[in-house]
């Protein structure tokens, strides 16, 4: 198979599995443990497929994904795991803005996850004051309405 469709099969599975991530992470609260699996899985496949042909930015927002996948499925080890792994690449890569902001984010959520409330509270803060640099309006929106969803979570 030629290079540049095997490049283009990547990006496509790269995408729809992150997509289709969304609507089991939208019902978390009410998933099986069967499709937590499934959520896990389909996380990591998506994370795999950006690693063959995306963007250091893309392999941060995998690992974001993945986090939320084990948050959903109550795997608070995990969703620790990858949620450092976000915000270190976020660090090294000094990628600010909307990244930067989920990536604290999701160790707040991972860190709530794992009844660890006083780091919780230190990255909930984090979220906030990134939250707050974040240039677009729609972006910032879309993250404080997540960000709100994270159990303890105060205005």
């Amino acid at each position: 198979m030629e290079e540049s469709k095997v490049t283009e099969m990547h990006r496509y599975f790269a995408v729809e599995l992150n997509n289709t991530c969304w609507d089991f992470i939208d019902r978390s609260g009410q998933l099986s443990d069967e499709e937590g699996h499934r959520l896990v899985d389909r996380a990591h496949a998506s994370l795999f497929h950006w690693s063959q042909v995306g963007e250091v930015i893309n392999l941060a927002r995998g690992h974001y994904l993945v986090s939320r996948a084990y948050s959903a499925a109550k795997n608070p080890v995990e969703a620790l795991a990858h949620a450092t792994l976000c915000l270190n690449i976020c660090k090294k890569h000094e990628f600010g803005d909307f990244d930067l902001a989920f990536a604290y984010e999701a160790m707040a959520r991972a860190q709530q996850l794992g009844k660890n409330f006083e780091c919780q509270k230190l990255f909930m803060g984090l979220a906030k004051r990134a939250g707050d640099e974040i240039k677009g309006e729609e972006d910032k929106k879309i993250f404080f309405d997540s960000l709100k969803e994270v159990p303890g979570y105060e205005a």
